[in-house]
């Protein structure tokens, strides 16, 4: 089964940085921040946490092994989920701020 081998720690890790990366977003351009707030949170904290590193070594080894299902589904789910959850934060914050 595809979901024993998948690395879900990585993905996870990767899917709250983007949504929590999405929701700043929002958050610095409703407040005017200066660009460097971005920055500090985009590629700082956002990208301390995240880790694209961890995520190409879990699918070289899946390569590596012919896990290609796995591999496919690995890829898929972490770029596909953490834009989905990128989107999500920027939908949920600009309701929180509209209201």
């Amino acid at each position: 089964m595809i979901f024993n081998t998948l690395p879900l720690n990585v993905l996870i890790v990767n899917v709250i940085g983007a949504f929590i990366l999405g929701a700043f977003i929002v958050v610095s351009q409703q407040w005017n921040l200066d660009g460097r707030y971005s920055l500090f949170a985009a590629i700082g904290f956002c990208g301390s946490l995240t880790t694209m590193s961890s995520f190409a070594l879990d699918s070289t080894n899946l390569l590596e092994n012919n896990q290609y299902g796995t591999l496919a589904a690995n890829i898929v789910a972490n770029i596909g989920l953490s834009i989905g959850a990128l989107i999500g934060g920027k939908s949920l914050m600009s309701a929180i701020i509209s209201n």
